[in-house]
């Protein structure tokens, strides 16, 4: 019930009103109602012990991180077009309008290669650890290479092995960087 009311017709101004409360019959005290655990809940056993994302949500996080982070340098990149691109004459309507077509434009095309680039890194990554049946440095280092190559294989086997080149390269450095990172920030 949500209130009592005077049923006499006679306006009493809410001095015979209650609020509701939803907990009152409850029997429980409010603190320890939504304790709530603050460590992860796992369904399986085998799923606590992994230390390392599954191979769903590393394609999901590599492809967002890497359309998101793509997308945000090619709206920086098309909004800088944008501005040089407009003209004395232009109205402040016209220019705003080039600015925001340069960086949607721009945006995407960038955002959509990046999140490639990290659907092609997550695959390969995972891949790799399921055959090794290892998590370690190698893995991402091959993953690196074979995500370079496989992107510009189109281009060619010398663009391929460039890029092959270059992507072990930046995800060599970026786990080192990761592994000192650790070893000096506790977390």
């Amino acid at each position: 019930m949500a209130y009592s009311h005077n049923h006499n017709g006679d306006n009493d101004d809410g001095k015979n009103r209650r609020l509701y409360n939803p907990y009152q019959d409850l029997h429980v005290p409010i603190q320890t109602l939504y304790k709530l655990p603050t460590s992860p809940e796992f369904l399986f056993q085998e799923e606590s012990v992994a230390q390392r994302r599954s191979w769903g949500e590393n394609l999901t996080y590599y492809t967002g991180i890497g359309y998101l982070s793509g997308a945000v340098v090619g709206a920086g990149k098309g909004f800088v077009e944008g501005v040089k691109a407009s003209e004395p004459g232009d109205t402040m309507k016209l220019r705003i309008n080039r600015i925001l077509n340069g960086s949607g434009h721009t945006g995407r095309k960038f955002g959509n290669r990046a999140g490639v680039i990290g659907l092609l890194y997550a695959g390969m990554e995972s891949g790799m650890v399921a055959i090794r049946d290892t998590d370690d440095v190698i893995n991402s280092v091959v993953a690196g290479l074979g995500t370079g190559a496989f992107y510009r294989a189109a281009a060619g086997i010398r663009s391929a092995a460039v890029a092959g080149v270059i992507g072990g390269v930046v995800v060599g450095l970026g786990v080192t960087g990761k592994q000192a990172l650790k070893r000096y920030v506790p977390i």
